[in-house]
């Protein structure tokens, strides 16, 4: 396929709805759509420039009238101790099916480690579900290594009030 005339542009506030569609159907995609609950109104005030935390995001649409939206990065500032520099970590990356294979994905990242540059960052990360292997080849096509040697670990929910609740040290 060839590349797809497309913009990647810097989310706003106002691209909430839409961003919110994409993350449905990421989660589709994803088989977690029973886990996924985006809301618009929080995600509206995280985007932000003012938010603290804050999320940032690219929306890649159609070039044209209508602009049909067709992807989206969603990411935020990460911290390394051992390098003592901010990095980028890309929550994710999601083109709509029928638009892969024609740059997009690539576009966005593109877009993604250019502003990590900007930023004098020295690392993006990530994560991608084993079983994507799809886009497992795309980053490592990319020069993108998997960190084989860790173990992503998370704490959610009630696990972190129970946690918080423990009292200790201030």
């Amino acid at each position: 396929m060839s590349e797809l005339d497309v913009r990647i542009r810097k989310a706003t506030p106002d691209d909430a709805d839409v961003l919110v569609t994409l993350i449905r159907e990421l989660a589709e995609y994803e088989k977690l759509l029973d886990e996924a609950e985006p809301d618009a109104d929080r995600l509206r005030a995280q985007l932000h420039e003012d938010a603290q935390p804050r999320c940032e995001a690219l929306i890649a649409e159609t070039v044209g009238e209508e602009g049909e939206p067709v992807g989206f990065a969603l990411f935020f500032a990460n911290y390394s101790t051992f390098l003592t520099r901010f990095g980028i970590y890309l929550e994710d990356l999601f083109v709509r099916p029928e638009f892969r294979g024609q740059g997009v994905g690539f576009r966005l990242l593109r877009r993604v480690a250019t502003i990590a540059a900007a930023r004098g960052c020295e690392r993006m990360d990530w994560a991608v579900l084993n079983w994507n292997t799809p886009a497992i080849d795309f980053y490592r096509q990319i020069g993108a290594e998997p960190l084989d040697d860790w173990t992503t670990m998370r704490l959610t929910g009630d696990a972190i009030h129970s946690l918080a609740g423990k009292g200790g040290d201030d």
